[in-house]
C-alpha cells in the first residue's frame, strides 16, 4: 500500500448563496427531532395585531381614537419563525464551542481587555 500525501494546509473559501438576507432573532425554540439533529427555530417577537380597529366620528365629522379589541387581563406575543436550522451532534459541539469563545470575547471587551486575533476569529472547526 502507498502512503497517501497530505496537503500542509487546507484553504476555505467562502461564498454567498445569492438569496442570503440577515435576519435579526429575539430568541430560539427547538429540540431534537426523530432523526437525532437538534432543531433551532429562530424567531422575532411582537405584539399580536388585532384583527381590526375602529374610529368614531361624531356629528362635525371630527375622527375620535383608533380603537381596538383589548383584553387587560392577557397580553399576547406573536412568535414569527424566520429561520429553520437543523444540526448533527458534532456541528452543535462546534457552534457551542464558537458561541462560548465569541460570549468570552465580548465579555473581555466590557471588561477593557483589547482583542486579539486569537480571540476574534470567526472559524470554528468541526
Amino acid at each position: 500500500m502507498s502512503q497517501m500525501h497530505l496537503p500542509a494546509r487546507i484553504r476555505y473559501e467562502y461564498k454567498e448563496e445569492k438569496d442570503v438576507s440577515l435576519s435579526y432573532t429575539h430568541g430560539v425554540w427547538g429540540g431534537i427531532n426523530p432523526q437525532g439533529e437538534i432543531e433551532l427555530n429562530f424567531y422575532v417577537e411582537s405584539d399580536k395585531v388585532p384583527t381590526f380597529s375602529e374610529r368614531t366620528i361624531d356629528a362635525e365629522g371630527v375622527l375620535g381614537p383608533e380603537l381596538a379589541p383589548y383584553n387587560e387581563d392577557a397580553r399576547t406575543v406573536v412568535r414569527n419563525i424566520h429561520s429553520k436550522i437543523l444540526v448533527n451532534y458534532q456541528t452543535a459541539r462546534a457552534l457551542l464551542e464558537w458561541l462560548e469563545e465569541k460570549v468570552e470575547t465580548l465579555e473581555a471587551e466590557e471588561a477593557g481587555v483589547p482583542l486579539s486575533i486569537e480571540n476574534n476569529t470567526n472559524e470554528r472547526e468541526q
